[in-house]
């Protein structure tokens, strides 16, 4: 009886999650939105002013599930709405869901063409379910700036919490 109990909890909970996630999703063209009015306040506001903004849950560059992210040419994150402990992190101390260096690719390719997009899998900030994502990118005097949206649900399968 607890077992079916439990199993029922983790099934509500799973449902809560999508259906929550998925009223939070936002559009490529939304994503792409953002990074402009990102660049714009960028190039018109003092560097730290801006990576502050972009960090604060309150402001304008984190909705749902759409932020904003800054990286140095080295791949060091200077400011990431999404996750703002991430900060500080570079391109060693993160990988995606399937160990692939996203954050390297996107660096090679913003040394190259100074925008972009870079696909990888990372955990959404409503569900925390690892989520297939495309995210945007622009050089902008020395600084990657980037915004994101999730593509579809990628499920994780974990080790069963209770052995049957």
């Amino acid at each position: 009886m607890k077992r079916m109990f439990a199993l029922c909890m983790i099934v509500l909970l799973a449902v809560a999650g999508c259906t929550y996630a998925k009223e939070q999703r936002r559009t490529a063209e939304e994503a792409e939105a953002m990074l402009d009015k990102a660049i714009a306040y960028y190039v018109s506001n003092d560097p730290k002013k801006a990576f502050a903004a972009f960090n604060d849950p309150k402001e304008e560059f984190v909705d749902g599930d759409l932020f904003i992210f800054a990286l140095d040419m080295n791949g060091t994150i200077l400011a990431h709405g999404g996750k703002p402990a991430l900060v500080g992190k570079g391109p060693d101390d993160i990988r995606d869901a399937d160990e692939k260096n996203f954050i390297t690719e996107l660096m090679e390719a913003a040394k190259t063409k100074q925008s972009g997009t870079v696909d990888y899998k990372f955990e959404t900030p409503a569900s925390l379910m690892v989520e297939k994502k495309s995210s945007f990118f622009q050089e902008v005097g020395g600084i990657v700036l980037g915004s994101g949206y999730f593509t579809a649900y990628e499920w994780q399968v974990f080790p069963h919490p209770f052995s049957m």
